[in-house]
């Protein structure tokens, strides 16, 4: 007996082909268009209610040499244009710089505050998110040099503002830090001219109690060799003296024996025999000295007595007048006593003018930093025409076609899920019909699962 049931074959892997997952497709359509009309509509209420974010951007530039005329002539402080620009870039980049701004307007930042953080936390997401700074590349040219400062904000922050004043603030504090820096430069450069005048005060000082111990010294030696000179000569006037007065008395002895009583020649102690004429005028030529003894016994006794009455023989000898005349002069150095009674000592001192010109140009010195001309501002952040976030039609299309791939692959997998449990249940079937073939015939086989 032969069963007339016959399962209906199952489908092979082949007939999932190409047309045949269209056509499944198109068959969940209906499935597709709601799938994209609900992604459609998520998008679009998205870009409605979604926070539009703008930016605006600020660009600046090297300033003009002239700007920084004034500066660099001081000849304290040289700051070329890009050197500026590059300070104020690192000034905008600098973590202090953007925080003392934050914590100065933090009504322009009331939007950035969340409750449970505290202001550095909220600062630091406005810096992290919300600033972006271009800086000037070195290499190139520095008539390029630019630096180009953007911020994103959402609706409701004063995005204009807060950049402007940012700009202002950074380059205002540059120009104080500029300040303060030239005026510890010119402190400190004051103080050393003032230790260079010091200096040279002190080397005046000295130089001039050198003067005067070299003076006082010279006049010293002076003095002594004067009293030497002077003791020497009326040694040796004294010694010549004594001698002259030795040589009257031998002198004196000799005339005495020859009986000279008055001065007398040899010639006419020679002829004193002779009868003469009292008329008769003698001359005599002699190229010998004449002995003293021929002065005669009263006159070589009246020099004697004169010689040995002496109390000084000063008056004797010139140069002892001349030397007591030195040793006067000697009792005050005049140029002591004017290098000692000087009242302003500073107008003597050499090789300082330069310093005091030098000093006084510094003292003088009146830069106004606060109309240092830093950078020019080549556009100032000006209030956006339309956000950049979100683009609301790039979110509708994005979300049609992500719908639209949604939808598809959703129709797909239902295909998928669907052809497969149709393949189980006809493998089901088929195996049951085997096996009540094999009942009904009484054959037994073994049961084999189809390959698919």
């Amino acid at each position: 007996m032969s069963s007339s049931f016959r399962a209906p074959p199952a489908p092979s892997p082949e007939d999932m082909n190409l047309v045949i997952l269209c056509r499944a497709i198109w068959q969940q359509k209906k499935l597709i268009l709601a799938m994209t009309m609900l992604l459609s509509i998520i998008s679009f209420a998205y870009a409605m209610l979604a926070t539009p974010e703008y930016q605006v951007t600020s660009v600046l530039r090297a300033a003009a040499i002239n700007e920084l005329d004034e500066l660099n002539r001081s000849e304290i402080y040289k700051l070329p244009p890009a050197e500026a620009l590059t300070k104020v870039g690192a000034a905008l980049e600098s973590y202090d710089v953007r925080l003392g701004f934050f914590r100065e307007n933090q009504r322009l930042f009331k939007a950035f505050e969340q409750p449970g953080r505290t202001l550095e936390q909220s600062f630091e997401a406005f810096n992290r998110d919300s600033i972006k700074l271009t800086m000037p590349d070195k290499k190139s040219d520095s008539r390029n040099f630019y630096i180009k400062l953007e911020m994103n904000y959402p609706e409701g922050v004063d995005g204009v503002t807060i950049l402007n004043r940012l700009v202002e603030y950074t380059i205002s504090s540059e120009q104080k830090q500029i300040a303060a820096d030239l005026k510890v430069i010119v402190r400190n450069r004051l103080s050393e001219l003032k230790g260079k005048l010091d200096a040279a005060r002190a080397n005046y000082d000295t130089e001039k109690e050198a003067k005067i111990a070299m003076l006082s010294e010279m006049d010293s030696l002076k003095r002594m060799q004067l009293e030497d000179e002077l003791k020497a000569l009326r040694a040796q006037l004294k010694n010549t003296r004594l001698d002259r007065v030795a040589q009257l008395n031998e002198a004196i002895e000799i005339a005495r024996s020859l009986g000279i009583k008055r001065p007398a020649t040899p010639s006419s102690f020679g002829g004193g025999d002779q009868v003469g004429s009292a008329n008769v005028m003698r001359t005599e030529i002699n190229n010998q000295q004449v002995p003293l003894y021929f002065m005669g016994v009263d006159a070589l006794e009246a020099e004697r007595v004169a010689l040995m009455r002496r109390r000084s023989d000063d008056f004797v000898e010139s140069r002892i007048a001349q030397i007591a005349k030195e040793l006067q002069l000697l009792q005050a150095n005049r140029q002591i006593e004017v290098l000692k009674l000087r009242q302003n000592e500073d107008l003597f001192l050499s090789g300082v003018e330069p310093i005091r010109a030098e000093s006084a140009r510094l003292r003088n010195l009146n830069l106004d930093m606060s109309h240092l001309k830093l950078v020019a501002i080549d556009r100032q952040a000006l209030d956006p025409l339309k956000p950049i976030k979100p683009k609301k039609s790039l979110i509708v299309v994005l979300g049609i076609m992500l719908g639209l791939l949604l939808g598809v692959l959703v129709a797909v997998f239902r295909h998928m899920f669907f052809f497969t449990s149709r393949i189980t249940r006809n493998d089901e079937l088929r195996l049951s019909a085997e096996k009540s073939a094999r009942v009904v015939s009484g054959k037994a086989a073994p049961l084999v699962s189809p390959k698919y």
